[in-house]
């Protein structure tokens, strides 16, 4: 036995040299995963002498040392090997592999695994000047339809837009004589091709309108003569993540003096809670910002200005993506305005207002028969996706109605998670890996669906029927009959009307192409991702923020809020500059992206000095609001003088709001990683509001 060992080792001499502690290149793949200088094996030193390991690894202990991913939510693919016999083709343009310089020809290199880029798609079609306006809107951005300029809003194809005209004049040939008015009809629910590009290929195509032309819309919409012998009620949506700068400052003005308003703090479920009572004090933060926008007295109330200043109804949090919240807010709105008047959704850019209609749209605040007619809204994370007016008609509160809508919220908050149907808990589940509060939004009164006896499939044996010689004749298709609304439904209606978002001044977002919006709004929940600093270090918020910690006795935390895709680099204040000028628009600091060209046209980093002292290593002590990139809450040790330098791009706002947002957020964090600066990160578990809780459940979250 032992004579078949030395032949074995005599055979293969490099079974001879092994690991002392065994598996080594597992130990380095883990340490090279949580962010550690992986360290050379026992086999490296035979095949490189001892002066380059130590260049190596001390060049790449200092790259490690200014960059910190988390894998977690920034995967990357790992490299791996083609399986023999299966070759993949590579997409046309690509270059080629490079060659090992020596040993086996034949031995296929490691290569990182990409897919291929894929091309935008190009709209296809040619305008025809020479058609008249439809006069009909479209249903996803509300501009007019029409076939005469691309670079117009409501643009299509001429061979759609007459396609579309011929459909209906076929279909309504003969009945009444109306060409004109069928023509109309053949357009109704069509979508333009800049919300087809949105929905279907997620491609933003530019089109002329000036910001102006947003504001002008909504002014004159508000200020029309009132129906009903009412004012409206205007609903200001508010993006919590914006705070304070998502309140448009010149609202009061914009909306009038007799309107009332409903402030509505939107994409709440994005932000991770830091004590158990944290949406209360949103709410209250919430309502001293919109008092310093002069929209509400928080002094003592008096009779002469009771009237005039109290114009806030209510000040509601709520998340229209996930629903939390909503079944809240429509109650209110039917119990307090009832069906006085109109109401009009209002705010900025991206602050989730089609989100918030197409939601209503589909909930008790609309009449039934409509979102059967009523088409949704078009949603894109880029700015300015609605172009006009969209409205739905909102249903009558009757009592009885209220009575059998609260009968079926109580019914719903008595569920159990596991009482829903197989198709809700897989919407909760997709929802509760996007937000952390989840709502359910229902339904009280629906149209019964057709019993089967009405929907009998007409058979005509003789057309089925058949030789062996013939070939077999398909029906035709018939269209599907279009649902409208008739006369009586909407001659007293009061309606719900979706406005375009007004383009703020000094955001980021302003700045940033189509991809790069991506990647700075986010949609999913944000975990925070938190860091020690000490004098000296500098934190990069991708190539849009910067923050250098120039002065203080101690170290201090700084908890970053913002996109899990934009990443967060640590370097050295001394290296800071010549990391910005070689990563700016490259694959490290990510947005923008595009190079020396981008970063050419892209402003540059103005600085801002912030003083700061600090309230001890519990609280934070402000938020560096890095315009609508995000925000950097600093926790500094008690009567702790920090001197801090601000950057964000040229034409941007950076604001240092105090109180913090979320002041005890440095709490949600892991352990602290070694030899590093950044703490591992702790995601919160999520919460669905009108659901009965389990109690035998461990993971739940605390009283809000």
């Amino acid at each position: 036995m032992n004579g078949l060992r030395r032949a074995a080792l005599l055979a293969f001499p490099q079974l001879w040299r092994r690991p002392p502690w065994g598996g080594g290149g597992a130990l380095r793949c883990r340490a090279a995963t949580r962010g550690f200088p992986a360290y050379p094996s026992s086999e490296e030193p035979h095949r490189r002498s001892g002066a380059v390991v130590a260049a190596a690894a001390a060049a790449q202990h200092e790259e490690q040392e200014e960059q910190f991913v988390f894998l977690e939510y920034v995967p990357e693919e790992e490299p791996r090997l083609p399986k023999a016999g299966n070759s993949q083709r590579e997409p046309e343009g690509s270059p080629e592999p490079e060659q090992p310089e020596s040993g086996d020809a034949s031995r296929p290199p490691l290569s990182r695994r990409t897919k291929p880029s894929r091309e935008a798609h190009r709209p296809r079609g040619h305008p025809d000047p020479s058609v008249p306006l439809s006069g009909v809107s479209c249903s996803g951005c509300g501009a007019e339809l029409h076939c005469r300029d691309p670079a117009v809003p409501g643009y299509l194809p001429s061979e759609k837009y007459q396609s579309l005209l011929r459909e209906e004049e076929e279909g309504g040939e003969g009945k009444d004589g109306q060409g004109a008015t069928h023509r109309q009809q053949g357009l109704e629910g069509a979508v333009c091709q800049r919300c087809w590009m949105l929905v279907h290929h997620q491609q933003a195509l530019q089109v002329q309108m000036p910001r102006e032309e947003y504001r002008r819309v909504v002014s004159a919409a508000l200020r029309s003569p009132p129906r009903h012998g009412r004012p409206p009620l205007v609903l200001c949506m508010v993006d919590v993540l914006d705070l304070p700068d998502s309140i448009l400052p010149d609202l009061p003005e914009l909306v009038g003096s007799q309107a009332h308003l409903f402030v509505l703090g939107n994409k709440v479920d994005l932000l991770p809670g830091d004590s158990p009572r944290y949406l209360s004090r949103l709410r209250e933060r919430l309502l001293e910002i919109c008092a310093g926008a002069g929209l509400v007295d928080l002094g003592k109330p008096s009779p002469t200005t009771t009237q005039k200043q109290q114009r806030v109804v209510d000040v509601h949090l709520i998340s229209a993506k996930t629903g939390y919240g909503v079944e809240e807010l429509i109650s209110k709105l039917q119990r307090s305005w009832k069906f006085n008047g109109d109401v009009y959704l209002v705010g900025g850019t991206n602050t989730g207002k089609s989100t918030l209609f197409n939601a209503l749209l589909h909930s008790d605040y609309c009449k039934s028969r409509a979102s059967d007619v009523i088409n949704r809204a078009t949603i894109s994370p880029w700015p300015g996706t609605t172009l006009n007016l969209l409205k739905f008609p909102i249903i009558n509160p009757t009592p009885y109605r209220i009575f059998r809508r609260e009968a079926r919220l109580k019914a719903d908050a008595e569920k159990l998670e596991e009482d829903l149907s197989e198709d809700e808990q897989k919407q909760l589940a997709i929802l509760k890996k996007q937000g952390y509060l989840i709502g359910r939004i229902g339904r009280t009164f629906q149209i019964p669906k057709k019993l089967k006896k009405n929907c009998e499939i007409e058979f005509d044996a003789e057309a089925l029927s058949f030789g062996m010689e013939e070939e077999p004749s398909v029906p035709p298709v018939t269209a599907t009959e279009k649902v409208e609304l008739t006369y009586n439904e909407v001659k007293d209606a009061r309606w719900f009307y979706d406005t375009p978002g007004i383009v703020k001044d000094g955001c980021v977002l302003n700045l940033l192409k189509e991809k790069e919006v991506k990647l700075v709004l986010p949609t999913y929940a944000i975990v925070p991702r938190s860091f020690v600093l000490k004098p000296g270090m500098t934190l990069f918020l991708g190539a849009l923020g910067r923050i250098d910690y120039l002065q203080g006795d101690q170290s201090c935390w700084f908890s970053v809020v913002a996109s899990n895709l934009l990443p967060v680099h640590i370097t050295t204040v001394e290296k800071a500059d010549a990391v910005y000028q070689k990563h700016a628009g490259q694959t490290l600091l990510k947005v923008p992206m595009g190079g020396e060209e981008r970063m050419k046209e892209f402003p540059p980093l103005v600085h801002q000095d912030v003083m700061l002292e600090g309230l001890g290593s519990t609280e934070a002590v402000a938020d560096i609001k890095l315009s609508s990139a995000g925000w950097v809450a600093v926790t500094a040790h008690l009567n702790d003088k920090v001197h801090l330098k601000c950057y964000t791009p040229e034409g941007t706002a950076l604001t240092v709001r105090k109180p913090p947002l979320l002041p005890y957020i440095v709490h949600i964090k892991g352990r602290r990683l070694q030899r590093s600066a950044a703490y591992e990160t702790k995601r919160p578990p999520p919460l669905v509001a009108n659901l009965k809780r389990d109690v035998n459940k461990k993971t739940r979250m605390g009283k809000i």
